[in-house]
């Protein structure tokens, strides 16, 4: 069972998969040629959507295990970041190819990167709270 605040991380997280669903509308619109996008940008979109949807899921699915399986402090907590990965990984991909026409992305690709880290640092105390919480009697 969930706590009330991992009740409310859930609930928002899932009103989230609206924007996600409303992003896709963006991708095909853009992939279906409705505005001008190079192929670097419709390829970012595809998958910051694509790592968008995927993310959200495994951050609930990871913050489900974590609760139910009472993982201990400060483990538990750290695994949150699956969701802070969710926002900058896809973020990275959308903002990194604005403007008109780029051959390249930009700085903001950056984000994609930092939250490559912070998935790996959330999966990581996941992963290992998981295993301490199995072997401790």
């Amino acid at each position: 069972m969930l706590d009330s605040a991992h009740q409310v991380i859930a609930g928002a997280v899932l009103l989230t998969v609206i924007g996600v669903a409303y992003g896709g509308r963006f991708v095909f619109t853009g992939v279906a040629g409705r505005f001008p996008a190079n192929g670097l940008q419709k390829s970012f979109f595809r998958a910051g959507h694509a790592h968008a949807g995927v993310l959200v899921l495994l951050g609930l699915v990871t913050m489900l295990l974590v609760e139910t399986s009472e993982v201990p402090e400060p483990f538990a907590t750290m695994s949150l970041a699956v969701f802070v990965a969710a926002i900058l990984m896809p973020t990275g991909f959308f903002v990194s190819v604005i403007g008109k026409d780029p051959v390249r992305p930009n700085r903001a690709i950056a984000l994609l990167w930092i939250g490559a880290g912070v998935l790996v640092l959330g999966l990581l105390s996941a992963g290992i709270g998981l295993i301490v919480a199995g072997l401790t009697p």
